[in-house]
């Protein structure tokens, strides 16, 4: 997460909070008029089309007053998902035992992309299992991970 991600959740999180929700995670993309605030929720018992419009409304009513973006973007209020991001150490340790798909900030055994079953968390590392080895892989060097959803 970045510096600007970090603020945002900093100020949205009460009021999602406020709200009976958890705030599962966020993504800013800055690209000019077409930036992007995806905002993640999540309950103990689901997400609703009304949650979404509920955290949407009192989200987009703190950031028009707090401004922090300063330009135009599309907010944007949605669940985790079944390929849910992971943002958090703690939402890593409840994916123990998922494929999940990385995408790293820098290549390791020059690949960029791993996709691998997810054992555990050692100190700041993720233990993963893929092609046959196990990786352990700091967990800042993450630049995007996603549970691989399984379909049975």
């Amino acid at each position: 997460m970045n510096r600007t991600e970090h603020q945002l959740e900093q100020l949205i999180a009460p009021t999602v909070e406020g709200l009976g929700c958890d705030l599962w995670g966020i993504e800013y993309f800055p690209q000019g008029k077409r930036s992007m605030l995806r905002v993640y929720i999540d309950t103990p018992n689901g997400v609703s089309v009304d949650d979404c419009e509920r955290v949407s409304h009192q989200v987009s009513g703190v950031l028009d007053v707090e401004n922090p973006i300063g330009a135009s973007y599309t907010l944007e209020v949605s669940s985790p998902g079944f390929d849910r991001v992971l943002f958090r150490p703690e939402q890593y340790l409840a994916n123990v035992g998922e494929e999940i798909d990385l995408r790293l900030k820098f290549p390791v055994e020059g690949r960029r992309k791993i996709t691998g079953r997810l054992t555990g968390m050692k100190n700041a590392e993720l233990l993963l299992h893929t092609n046959g080895k196990e990786l352990a892989l700091p967990i800042e060097q993450v630049h995007r991970a996603r549970v691989v959803p399984q379909i049975e």
